[in-house]
């Protein structure tokens, strides 16, 4: 004999949770909701207030660049600091979250150029403080919007106050310290190597260069001994390799590695088109000793 019962027959033998959650998270409806909570109720100034007796924690953001639309390196940026933040906010800290932003630099300007080629416009009529100003402009629009884009993955933080380097007080602090430097004797004029670029006029940051791929032509080089106090090396020829053939005219040393094991080799025979010749006495490393007879042809 078989018993039908209905499925809230069942229901009512087993103990289930009630919750006020939906069944779907609705994520793309349901954060700008909670977003917009978060900034109805000031949830950022109420943790600073009901937090404002604990020991601070204040972690200052390293500025991204203002020049565009966040991509998954801001993320996961800003993500991991929000983690930890959070995770000192309920360990018993006052943890603020600083924001800011880095607004000055070459990719700010190029933009502002682009923007005069395509109009036909010279750079050089441009009047210097106008020129600045629309570059102020410039990064301040992506400022807002990367703001925004932030917000909207929950990271809390004071948005409403961020830094940025472009502000006049940041700017002349800048100046402040350098007067600083200048009046204690900590600026010099000194001569160091550095890129430079001839259309803006300024030096290059490393990561603002590219360079063109191409094949390098290498060369070996002996360099005869001249001198020395070891018998061992008088009247041989010390042997180098490079990839930057053009700058032998200029070469004023040679290194050597105290880790690395040298010696003094004797040609004995050499085919045909060795430069070297029998009898020659050359100094290398050890463990380089059959690549480099291999290609010099000798033995």
């Amino acid at each position: 004999m078989t018993t039908q019962y209905d499925s809230d027959f069942y229901k009512q033998t087993v103990f289930l949770p009630k919750t006020d959650f939906p069944m779907r998270g609705g994520l793309p409806k349901k954060e700008p909701e909670i977003m917009a909570l978060w900034d109805e109720i000031d949830l950022y100034g109420t943790l600073r207030q009901s937090s404002k007796d604990l020991p601070r924690y204040v972690l200052h953001d390293g500025p991204p660049y203002a020049n565009g639309n966040i991509h998954i390196g801001h993320a996961m940026n800003k993500i991991l600091k929000d983690l930890i933040n959070k995770t000192k906010q309920m360990q018993g800290f006052n943890a603020d979250y600083v924001p800011g932003w880095d607004c000055h630099g070459l990719p700010i300007e190029w933009k502002i150029e682009e923007k005069y080629r395509n109009a036909g416009q010279d750079k050089d009529d441009v009047d210097i403080l106008e020129f600045r100003q629309e570059c102020r402009e410039f990064a301040q629009h992506w400022v807002d919007i990367q703001a925004t884009e932030f917000q909207r993955l929950g990271v809390i933080g004071n948005w409403k106050k961020p830094y940025l380097t472009m502000r006049l007080e940041a700017e002349s602090l800048i100046a402040s310290e350098i007067h600083k430097f200048a009046m204690n004797g900590g600026l010099y004029n000194g001569v160091k190597t550095v890129m430079w670029s001839p259309v803006e006029e300024t030096a290059l940051a490393e990561a603002e260069i590219e360079y063109k791929e191409h094949k390098s032509v290498t060369i070996w080089v002996r360099f005869p001994v001249q001198e020395t106090s070891c018998e061992a090396i008088k009247g041989a020829d010390c042997v180098i390799w490079t990839t930057t053939p053009w700058t032998i005219p200029s070469n004023r040393a040679m290194a050597v590695n105290k880790d690395i094991e040298y010696a003094v080799f004797t040609v004995e025979d050499v085919a045909e088109g060795a430069t070297a010749k029998v009898g020659d006495r050359l100094v290398f490393a050890v463990n380089l000793a059959e690549a480099i007879t291999t290609q010099a042809k000798i033995t």
